[in-house]
């Protein structure tokens, strides 16, 4: 009778967790969906602007004669 008490517990708490992530799924993907939404309107209203070329100091230690 105990073992089948703790099986009982083991197979509620196995539930518990299982729904829980399946929650927890559907929480992030809701959130993933969300951020793609905002980053498109974004490229959309801002659109990125040409980077202009930098010139950055080569502190390589077997510089190239580029």
């Amino acid at each position: 009778m105990i073992a089948r008490g703790k099986a009982e517990k083991k197979a509620a708490r196995a539930a518990r967790l299982s729904a829980a992530l399946r929650e927890n799924l559907k929480r992030r993907k809701a959130q993933a969906r969300g951020r793609a939404k905002t980053a498109d309107s974004e490229e959309i209203a801002f659109p990125p602007r040409a980077a202009a070329p930098a010139e950055t100091p080569d502190f390589r230690r077997n510089r190239s004669s580029d």
